[in-house]
Parts: C-alpha cells; structure tokens; sequence
C-alpha cells in the first residue's frame, strides 16, 4: 500500500504544474507530516492533496513533506530503524477519516505536540469526520462534520478575513465547485473563521440542513495552547487542489502552521452584511 501511494504520489508531482518559484536554493529547514489515512470513506482526493503540498513545499524550498498512509509517526517515542517521530515535525497535516490506528499515548503526544509544544495542526476537509468520539480531539480542531445538505456544488464563499494568509489570493466572494461541510459543536467564540458560505445563496430549506443560526464556516484558524491550528474544509473535489490560488493559498498557510508568517487567531464575531 505504502509503496503504491509514493509511486502515485511521485507521478501527481510531476504531473502537477510548479506555478509558484522557488524562494531558496537551500535546504529546507521546516518539516512538514502528512497523514493520509483513511477508516472510512476513502476520499480519491487525498492523493493529490498529498502530491500538491509536497510539490509546493518543495517548489519553494521552504519544507520538506512526509507523506504516510498510517500514524506510526504519532509518537515522541524513539522509533526503530532511524524512523522520524514527533519531534521531527513543525506541523501535521490530516486528510483523514474515521477512528485512526492511535492509542492513548499517541492521542495524547499529538495534543502535547500543539498544545505544549507550539507545533501546527491543519485539518483538511474530513478531518472533521475523524476521531468523533475523541472530544480532546473535537476541541483542538474546532468541530465536527454535521451533513454536506449541498452535495458537491458551486458553492458561494464570503471571505471573512483576507489580511489571514493566504486569504488575500481570493476576492471578497466567490464561488468554488466543492463539497462543503455543515459544522456542528463549532463556535465563534473558540475560532476565527476566515471563509465561510453566503447563507444568502444557499438553500436552507434543504434536507439535512440544521443550522438556524446560518452560520456555516469552511476555513478556520484557532490557538490551541502555544500551537496553531487550522481547518480548511475545501478539498473534496481533486481539481480544487489543482487551481492557482488555492495552491497560493496552501503555501502561506502551511507557513503559518509553522510559525515562519504571522496571522492573528483570535476569535471574532460573524461580520455584519
């Protein structure tokens, strides 16, 4: 399995076009971990998230990405035969689903690893569907999946903060054809929502739609201890990944999970039209 995604992933990368330039020739100094396991529904997009954010850390010299389809990584354990634990690691990329192999030691290495250690946590997409029982979990992302009432559609998007980065890539709306998720135990109060959808262009007379408040945030970022986290429901749809300003967008991002940018998480209140 590990072997067949590297070679799947080696060929994205070279399939996938280097819009962005290199900003160093040295090497990269940040280290990037990507876990792309999945114990539930297996999202096909997961491979291209994998090639896009390797190849733009990469382009730019500014990380290395390490690509794994298990969480064995997940540990400030010493791990055998020189493999990298924890504290190998700036930030932890999940494109994930359902309950993962973790124990308890793990669960708790990857909240120390944000929460104490002022690491970076991104959750992309069905991050949101992992761990649901796991309410430490829950908290540090900032919620759960509720339902896509929408399917995959073109879906209106109001930027809520462009100073954020890799916000400003994006006018102040939009539309995007992705699958958007309805948020539950999310509040404003935990998160600063960067993008979310104009409930004023949506059916909220939809099966399955269960938000009164009509607040439906896609893009989030939060503190969580000394560390970052960052949640960016976009990504179901594979050719999202493959757009140049959601590729811009990734780049200043993962920078911030790391701690190189700076951008302010302080919850704000939902901006009045």
């Amino acid at each position: 399995m590990k072997t067949r995604l590297c070679w799947m992933v080696a060929l994205l990368s070279l399939a996938l076009p280097e819009t962005l330039p290199a900003q160093s020739t040295g090497k990269a100094q940040r280290n990037l971990l990507f876990i792309g396991q999945a114990k539930g529904y297996q999202h096909e997009a997961i491979s291209t998230a994998m090639a896009t954010l390797y190849n733009l850390g990469r382009s730019s010299g500014l990380w290395n990405t390490h690509l794994r389809t298990d969480c064995g990584a997940i540990t400030k354990k010493p791990l055998k035969w020189e493999a990298k634990n924890l504290d190998a690691y700036d930030a932890i990329v999940f494109f994930t689903d359902g309950d993962l192999d973790m124990d308890a030691s793990q669960k708790a290495d990857l909240l120390s690893f944000v929460r104490d250690d002022g690491k970076g946590f991104i959750g992309i997409h069905s991050a949101a569907i992992t761990f649901t029982s796991w309410q430490e979990y829950g908290q540090m992302l900032g919620g759960y999946f509720d339902g896509h009432p929408w399917g995959q559609f073109q879906a209106p998007m109001v930027v809520e903060d462009a100073q954020f980065p890799g916000m400003k890539n994006f006018p102040a709306t939009f539309t995007i054809f992705d699958e958007i998720y309805q948020i539950k135990d999310f509040s404003r109060k935990d998160v600063r929502v960067l993008l979310s959808l104009d409930a004023n262009q949506i059916d909220l007379a939809r099966k399955g739609v269960k938000r009164v408040d009509k607040d439906f945030a896609v893009i989030w970022a939060k503190n969580y201890g000394k560390g970052r986290v960052l949640y960016n429901g976009l990504g179901h749809v594979q050719a999202v990944w493959e757009r140049p300003d959601i590729q811009k967008m990734w780049l200043e991002m993962i920078q911030w999970s790391m701690g190189l940018i700076p951008g302010q998480a302080t919850p704000q209140p939902k901006p009045i039209p």
